[in-house]
């Protein structure tokens, strides 16, 4: 629960409302936060905020792909728990870790500051994806990014790689791989942009969906934090990412699974969406796209979805549960 109240007079022993924030201990998971503190205090003068580290699984289990742990978001759940025993009273997201599927009592309260959504390519010498040598070997934490990398280069070898960003540009810069794939937006925010070799078009590796916005989770019933974070939601990412989430829980798929997604708002308030499912193998990639008005963006989501449904994109799905966790997600 909050803490203190906000005065609205001039009297000077009222104490000031502070918040409990949890994230994650990564460089990274701290940047994000200072971005949401600052938002708040902007809209929410005199608001004092205390910042409460919270262990992930995903950040204890190192030595296997985040896939093979077999647990619902593994850098959400503990963050999650420190919601419900109120620990914290909000806590602050990657969106694209935070599966579709909230526990009753929580919300997505609020999104907002979306950096750069494209995924990246870090490689030796600045060796652009189309010109690596055969069987190179590529780093990524995501099935996504290698089922959709893989559909235009089976000649080279993909490999897992775990890790906060610094620790998987070390791995790098050690030979563990030739190049890595990581997203633009984590690379932007640790002012890491210099090290990018190539930024990968929309067509050729689709995002993850929610990629590169930061989300605040919050109880449903608190109501006084709904009303704090709803200052600082951005109205052209909420309607962005509804339809990005609303197709990827249509197709039934968690961070695991390799489908992409990326909502754009284009003028005279038309949303464009894009949407692909693809095989690890990158024998067969089904991608489309579809847009309508920004205020349908949920049904937009939706009906993208089932498109790719009709285009063969179930047989996908179901078949990739055949298949053993080679890399991890989203």
């Amino acid at each position: 629960m909050l803490v203190g109240s906000v005065s609205t007079s001039s009297t000077s022993n009222t104490r000031p409302l502070t918040v409990r924030i949890g994230t994650r201990e990564s460089q990274l998971a701290q940047l994000q936060t200072t971005i949401v503190t600052e938002a708040l205090k902007s809209k929410h003068p005199g608001l004092e905020v205390k910042v409460v580290f919270v262990t992930t699984g995903g950040d204890k289990t190192l030595d296997r792909p985040i896939s093979a742990l077999g647990t619902r978001g593994v850098f959400v759940k503990e963050l999650e728990e420190a919601l419900f025993a109120n620990e914290v009273d909000l806590v602050v997201h990657s969106l694209k870790d935070l599966p579709t599927d909230l526990p009753d009592g929580l919300c997505l309260a609020s999104v907002l500051d979306r950096a750069d959504t494209r995924d990246v390519l870090i490689s030796r010498d600045k060796t652009k994806f189309a010109n690596l040598p055969p069987g190179s070997k590529v780093a990524t934490s995501s099935r996504r990014r290698t089922a959709q990398l893989r559909h235009i280069r089976k000649d080279l070898e993909f490999i897992d790689i775990r890790g906060n960003v610094p620790t998987r540009m070390r791995k790098h810069e050690e030979g563990l791989c030739d190049a890595i794939v990581l997203a633009a937006a984590g690379l932007i925010r640790l002012e890491l942009e210099d090290k990018i070799t190539e930024y990968f078009d929309f067509e050729l590796s689709t995002p993850a969906a929610g990629q590169g916005a930061l989300a605040i989770e919050c109880r449903s019933a608190d109501s006084e934090i709904l009303k704090l974070v709803a200052a600082i939601e951005d109205a052209q990412i909420r309607a962005e990412i509804t339809a990005e989430r609303a197709f990827l829980d249509r197709l039934g798929g968690g961070c695991s699974v390799p489908i992409g997604a990326v909502g754009r708002l284009r003028s005279h308030g038309v949303l464009s969406l894009l949407g692909c499912v693809a095989s690890i193998d990158g024998e067969k990639l089904i991608r489309t796209s579809m847009e309508g008005s920004i205020e349908d963006a949920e049904q937009i989501g939706v009906s993208l979805a089932s498109k790719l449904l009709d285009l063969g994109a179930g047989d996908l799905l179901e078949h990739l549960k055949l298949i053993p966790v080679t890399v991890s997600p989203p």
